[in-house]
């Protein structure tokens, strides 16, 4: 039994124009429905990966995670059941809207809908960007990756953790508790930030060409405050990316060369040094805490803090390999 990656997301906001623009011309995603007041986009050969309607939620309206077979959704349904989560199944209706054979709803403690399902459709017609790109990194690694804030790591630990056995690859504890997690190769397709808040901070996708993250970088500096976290590389999962302000005020990564980990020998670890080797200036945050997050970046720079050689980052090396 395992949930297998991050198969799809679904936010509510009513600036359909400016998420059609957004999703489609600055991401490259394509833009394949709109009818009545959802969006509906899709990465690669799957039906649908990212959705933006009016169903209930604050700003993230729900996260679809897949299972390996359809009896894994009997096994989670039991187990969240006998841990107090109320658990429904979805109808044919919302298995249709999601594009997926059969799925399974909970609330995780701080109410964020989770959804698990199986057997996601495949479309027939080749995925089509919405501006010339390679493609993104999907796969067997998912569409990528969320993070939400939430209001006690603590306290959702056990609910991701423990029921939905969700991987710890590492965390750190100041000056917030911050934990990522695998479930596949990918170094973290979860994530949550104990800010003291609910909401959603964050989705990530992956580009199979730095040059599509490049020229997103350039097109998203065309639009005043679109820019969110500046070009930089991240410590832990050695993503190279930038973070763009979506219509919705959370934030959207674009990444490329991600870290590909083996979850057969991985370890969790705590990490101390920061969250970039360098870049990724926050724009959008208070100078205090862009001034402290920069000298972590400058001391781990002084430290020669970086990156293994191409060489050793599994999934560069067999794409060059290739």
């Amino acid at each position: 039994m395992a949930i297998s990656s991050l198969g799809y997301l679904g936010v509510r906001s009513d600036r359909l124009s400016d998420w059609s623009e957004f999703g489609a011309k600055l991401l490259g995603m394509q833009l394949f429905d709109r009818g009545g007041k959802a969006l509906s986009f899709r990465m690669d050969d799957h039906k649908q990966r990212f959705v933006v309607s009016d169903e209930p939620g604050e700003t993230l309206a729900f996260i679809g995670w897949e299972v390996d077979r359809a009896a894994d959704l009997e096994t989670y349904a039991a187990r969240l059941d006998n841990a107090g989560f109320a658990v429904d199944w979805g109808n044919s209706d919302l298995a249709g809207r999601r594009f997926v054979d059969k799925l399974i709803v909970c609330n995780d403690p701080d109410g964020n809908r989770i959804e698990l399902f199986h057997n996601p459709m495949i479309a027939a017609d080749p995925f089509i960007p919405g501006r010339p790109i390679s493609g993104f990194q999907t796969g067997p690694l998912g569409m990528g990756h969320a993070v939400l804030h939430v209001r006690d790591a603590n306290r959702l630990l056990p609910f991701y953790r423990d029921l939905l056995d969700f991987n710890v690859s590492d965390y750190s504890l100041t000056p917030y508790p911050l934990y990522f997690f695998h479930i596949n190769g990918r170094h973290h397709s979860f994530a949550m930030v104990g800010t003291g808040k609910a909401g959603f901070h964050h989705f990530m996708v992956e580009f199979q060409n730095i040059d599509d993250v490049g020229q997103g970088y350039d097109l998203a500096q065309l639009e005043e405050n679109r820019v969110a976290f500046t070009l930089g590389r991240h410590t832990n999962d050695y993503m190279l990316s930038y973070y763009a302000n979506t219509p919705s005020g959370f934030f959207v990564e674009s990444g490329w060369g991600g870290r590909v980990i083996d979850p057969e020998t991985w370890e969790p670890h705590e990490t101390t040094v920061g969250p970039s080797f360098w870049g990724h200036e926050r724009l959008c945050f208070p100078e205090e805490t862009r001034t402290r997050l920069r000298d972590m970046r400058l001391a781990a720079a002084a430290d020669g803090k970086r990156a293994p050689l191409v060489a050793e980052c599994p999934w560069l090396y067999g794409e060059l390999a290739r």
